[in-house]
This record gives structure tokens, C-alpha cells and sequence, in this order.
């Protein structure tokens, strides 16, 4: 495991990794990473704001029937049985607030489901309990690699091997190989499993779709900023159902390339060439970001 962890992708920091709930304090989803999770931002939002009017509401009810209508206020109750008008809007209320819900929900399901134009087909195949991953474009050769989970014992090793700090290899969250694709490309992900039910579940991105065995079902996402993702099986599968998480690298379509063409070789030296890469990149930007300060300061 240590062999395969020092050869995977993560040479320097990820410009944009996240960690599925791990923020201090944290309150909501994750930073959107795609506009699918965009829409999902904004839909959760409308509800809650749904949400709490319609308790503040209710709740505004209760108070004014507990103060208006006890018996010490109100001795002598009412035998009213019934009020036409309230009926009406306590049944047409409920419908309109729904519609206003349904719309936008039905409309992101949709945009969901509706797969567009796309660049690039990967495959995810679900194991008791590790990822594989398999790229089935034309020209992509027969690559496939699986994906599993870096152990607590390794965690040190493994961010000493790619020079990072130990943070950088989250416990429950790292694998020896991540699955890499290109920024602000559209990838179509087909997702089975191979034994019993699994779930492939990105937050960051929005998706989440079931992997069943012998059913092969279909998603995709669009990356808009590079660095490090992180997600983890959703749909309890044995007893290290949490020990199989998912970690998608976004990079740049240059590197990607460089990466896929070494790829169908050799695995191993593909991800080295794509660390340093990566680190290059990064130098040249803190080269770059050290240049524009000393301008401004002039």
C-alpha cells in the first residue's frame, strides 16, 4: 500500500480540497465546486426560507389560540364547527407553497439526470470495499487501477513520500491512486458495482448515484476549480462500508494529457511526472503572486 501511496497524485497542496463535513463549526453543504451543487446551494436555501416562515407562522397561530382561546380568557367556547374561507386557504396554501417548491426542484432534477455534451467517460465499479476505476475513452487504452483507502499507520509515510503535510493525507479520506480529470471539462461517470450495493458520492459536486451490480448507471459533473476532492461510499455495504472513500483530482487539461499518455504505459511514473507538474505549476504562480506584490508596493 505505502509503494503505490508514494507514486499517487498530491505533490503540493490542492488549490481546492474538500473534506466531506470536516469544517470546524460548519453549518450546510460544502463549497460548490460545480454548477449542479450551485443549484443545490440555492434550492436548499429557498426551503429553508420556506421552511421558516411557514413554522414561524404556525407557531404564531399557537401562541395567539393558547392566549386568545383558554378557558380563564375564553369561558364560554365557541360551537363554531366550521369556516368555509379558512377550509379554502388552509387547502390552496399548502398546494401553492408546494408548486413554488416543486418547480425549481423538478427542474434541478433534471439538469441532473439530462447527462450534456460530454468530453471524457469514466467508470467507477464499487468493491467490498475500494473504488475502481476504469477510462473508456477511445485512445485510453486499457486503464484501470483501483483505489483504496490509506491506513492510519501509513498516513506519516505517505505524506513524507509526497511532500506534504500530514493534514494533506486526511485519515479515512486518502487513497493510494485518485481518480484524475480535467478542469472545466464535462465527464460523464458510469458507475456499477461488483458485489453488493454501493453509492458514489461527491458532495462538492453535487452527485450521488447508486452502484448496483449488473446495472450500469450514469452521471456526469464539471469541475470548474483544480486541487483535491474528497467523498465516501453512501449506502451501508459490509462492515468497512466506511473505509472506502472516493478522491477525485481536478488538474489542468495540459497536465491531464501529459498524465492519460503515460498513463496507458506506466501508472506509476504517469503520477510522478503529474507531481512534479503540479509542483512546478505551483511554484511559478508563488513566483508570479511574489512579483505582483513587490509591483503593487512600488
Amino acid at each position: 500500500m505505502v509503494a503505490l501511496a508514494t507514486a499517487t497524485v498530491g505533490g503540493s497542496a490542492a488549490a481546492f480540497a474538500q473534506e466531506p463535513g470536516f469544517e470546524p463549526w460548519q453549518l450546510g453543504f460544502q463549497a460548490a465546486a460545480t454548477e449542479v451543487m450551485d443549484d443545490i446551494h440555492w434550492f436548499n436555501n429557498m426551503t429553508l426560507w420556506i421552511i421558516t416562515i411557514v413554522t414561524l407562522f404556525v407557531l404564531a397561530l399557537l401562541i395567539i389560540v393558547m392566549v386568545k382561546f383558554n378557558s380563564k380568557a375564553n369561558p364560554v367556547p365557541s360551537r363554531t364547527s366550521h369556516n368555509t374561507m379558512i377550509e379554502v386557504v388552509w387547502t390552496i396554501a399548502p398546494i401553492l407553497i408546494l408548486v413554488v417548491i416543486a418547480v425549481p426542484s423538478f427542474r434541478l432534477l433534471y439538469k441532473e439526470l439530462e447527462i450534456p455534451e460530454y468530453d471524457m467517460t469514466v467508470k467507477a465499479i464499487g468493491y467490498q470495499w475500494y473504488w475502481g476505476y476504469e477510462y473508456t475513452d477511445e485512445g485510453m487504452g486499457d486503464l484501470y487501477f483501483d483505489s483504496i483507502m490509506v491506513e492510519d499507520g501509513e498516513r506519516a509515510e505517505v505524506a513524507e513520500a509526497r511532500g506534504v503535510s500530514l493534514n494533506e493525507v486526511p485519515r479515512l479520506l486518502a487513497v493510494d491512486y485518485e481518480m484524475v480529470v480535467p478542469v472545466n471539462k464535462t465527464v460523464r461517470l458510469q458507475v456499477t458495482a461488483e458485489d453488493v450495493l454501493h453509492a458514489f458520492a461527491m458532495p462538492a459536486f453535487g452527485v450521488k448515484i447508486d452502484a448496483v451490480p449488473g446495472r450500469l448507471n450514469e452521471t456526469w459533473f464539471k469541475a470548474r476549480e483544480t486541487g483535491v476532492y474528497y467523498g465516501q461510499c453512501s449506502e451501508l455495504c459490509g462492515i468497512k462500508h466506511a473505509f472506502m472513500p472516493i478522491a477525485l483530482r481536478v488538474v489542468t487539461q495540459e497536465q491531464y494529457d501529459a498524465w492519460a499518455a503515460a498513463a496507458q504505459d506506466d501508472l506509476d511514473v504517469a503520477n510522478e511526472q503529474l507531481i512534479a507538474a503540479i509542483a512546478a505549476d505551483k511554484k511559478v504562480a508563488e513566483a508570479r503572486s511574489i512579483d505582483e506584490i513587490t509591483v503593487a508596493k512600488n
